[in-house]
């Protein structure tokens, strides 16, 4: 389906066309005229899929055409789970309103928080926040929702693992106007608590599901490498970042260390690389982020903190250095490639320990990996043996284990003890012998 077949205000499609987008992607073709209708919607579809558009189209469709229900209040608020993505939709809603006489700020964790106050008191149009950020202010007066006509929640089920959950329905009370529109886009619906909470802030809502959320991405392709230990592993990192043309790559580790350690190895194999993680100060993320963006540098290295709203055709290659511990961040670290219609490599290094993780992984997708190898260093790691069961020892204390079986063990016979009793079958019980006294035969005394 194309854009200007939405029936989209002009501001609008000018606005796309100056993007280069024309054809709606399934999430949009779908959820657009829902939105469009004015009715609640709830949404899910894979990591890359256009789910930003899906939702910022409608709203700025609505802030175009309809009169405002205040003058002073915020007519959509858009929340996400992180920074880094919050950065990333305020960047595409930028955008998307340039030239309009409308505005929008960004309301986040790690900004100086007089600076955003000031910003409040402009009384913006728009706001992306992220939810804690934003009920501070609300605590604090500086804003208010009575007015707001949109609510949008991007990664809703990334946003109660974060422990927002509060914090939205906070945002929920303060935004009650019978007449505002919600917003639902998670990337899975299956959840109890992401089923709680979308039945408290949606009225009736349409329904969309694409796919499910451990569907893979068509358009990237997986590779798996078993390593014996961490040199193995970094000289087949080597080989596949040096032996193949990359337009810009991610690396993902497990820890904050790792990243400018793999940095710096990247940076002497002839490739400009820098570290993301999240010691860095929120300026400086932002830095990192925005030259990555730009193109200014080749290999990010990085903690899960990229893992979601990197949103760069651009990056044509990610790279699992070490394998996530949730099987879902596996999912959004790899559509951080094959994005907007480009096709994208996803590669995993699999060393002993990764192994549960990586069978987490496959039994999350329902699939088997197979790997491969590089000739030279080929891998003596096969893989793990599933763990047999732990035995159950007996914790009784030895003192107490002899008692009891003393206790258990028959008694011995005694001499006075009567035969079996019969009378339970008619008959008199069995008495001993009477005792029998020696006769002068026995003692042999024949004058007795």
């Amino acid at each position: 389906m194309l854009f200007k077949d939405f029936g989209f205000d002009n501001r609008i499609l000018k606005s796309i066309d100056h993007l280069g987008f024309e054809e709606a992607t399934e999430i949009q073709s779908r959820a657009i005229p829902e939105a469009l209708a004015g009715r609640d919607l709830l949404a899910s579809s894979k990591t890359g899929s256009g789910k930003t558009l899906a939702y910022l189209l409608p709203a700025l469709h609505r802030v175009y055409k309809t009169r405002a229900l205040s003058k002073r209040d915020p007519r959509v608020v858009v929340l996400v789970p992180t920074r880094e993505l919050a950065k990333q939709v305020y960047g595409q809603l930028r955008l998307l309103l340039a030239g309009s006489r409308y505005t929008s700020i960004l309301i986040q964790g790690g900004e100086n928080f007089n600076d955003q106050h000031k910003q409040l008191q402009k009384d913006p149009h728009f706001i992306v926040a992220t939810p804690g950020r934003l009920v501070d202010h609300l605590k604090q007066r500086h804003v208010f929702l009575e007015g707001l006509e949109l609510l949008i929640l991007d990664e809703a089920d990334r946003m109660l693992d974060l422990g927002f959950a509060e914090a939205v329905r906070a945002i929920n009370s303060a935004a009650s106007h019978r007449l505002r529109q919600t917003l639902f886009f998670s990337a899975t619906l299956d959840n109890t608590d992401v089923s709680e909470i979308a039945s408290e802030l949606l009225k009736e809502p349409s329904r969309v599901a694409i796919g499910q959320g451990y569907d893979e991405h068509k358009d990237i392709e997986q590779h798996v490498y078993l390593c014996d230990h961490l040199d193995h592993k970094q000289d087949i990192l080597k080989q596949l970042i040096t032996g193949q043309t990359i337009k810009q790559a991610i690396v993902f580790t497990a820890t904050k260390s790792d990243t400018a350690r793999l940095a710096e190895m990247i940076e002497g194999w002839g490739l400009k690389t820098q570290a993301l993680n999240g010691n860095l100060s929120q300026a400086a993320r932002n830095k990192v982020m925005e030259s990555f963006a730009k193109g200014q540098f080749t290999v990010l290295v990085s903690t899960d903190i990229a893992s979601r709203g990197l949103d760069i055709a651009s990056v044509s290659h990610v790279f699992n250095f070490d394998l996530p511990k949730q099987a879902e961040e596996f999912v959004h670290r790899t559509g951080r490639t094959g994005r907007a219609g480009f096709k994208g490599d996803a590669y995993s290094l699999v060393g002993p320990k990764d192994w549960h993780n990586f069978k987490a992984i496959e039994a999350f997708l329902q699939r088997k990996f197979d790997s491969d190898v590089i000739e030279g260093l080929e891998p003596k790691f096969k893989g793990l043996a599933p763990a047999k069961p732990a035995r159950k020892f007996d914790k009784t204390p030895v003192a107490t284990k002899a008692r009891k079986a003393t206790k258990k063990a028959p008694r011995k016979a005694s001499g006075k003890e009567r035969f079996h009793d019969n009378k339970q079958d008619g008959f008199e019980a069995f008495k001993l012998p009477p005792k029998r006294f020696p006769t002068p035969t026995d003692t042999g005394d024949e004058d007795a």
